[in-house]
């Protein structure tokens, strides 16, 4: 199969992979893979400092990855390209097809 992008598409492409090529963000990511998320809440499920986390996430913000909702003082987040979560699952499960992919996120 031949895929075809512009060079806007493929530094698209690049920024995503780029984001996600971070053990922490990919712990993030799986936080917040099914449901939107507090960074208060993030920080509290995944052990990190909130400067750390809000650095991570602004990163995929930029990227395309997830997406910010103010409410208050309060910034929620949430995964908006579920692309990227079926290619994490994927990945998960050719790491270890023992295991039940569907387990990689967090409730």
């Amino acid at each position: 199969m031949d895929i075809t992008l512009n060079p806007s598409e493929l530094e698209t492409l690049a920024n995503r992979f780029r984001a996600l090529s971070d053990p922490t963000r990919l712990q993030i990511l799986m936080v917040i893979c099914n449901q939107e998320r507090s960074v208060q809440d993030i920080c509290d499920r995944t052990g990190l400092h909130q400067g750390n986390v809000s650095k991570h996430l602004r990163l995929m913000k930029d990227a395309g990855v997830v997406a910010c909702r103010r409410e208050s003082v309060w910034r929620f987040y949430r995964v908006i390209d579920t692309e990227l979560l079926l290619l994490c699952r994927s990945t998960r499960g050719s790491l270890d097809s023992s295991k039940n992919s569907s387990n990689l996120c967090q409730s």
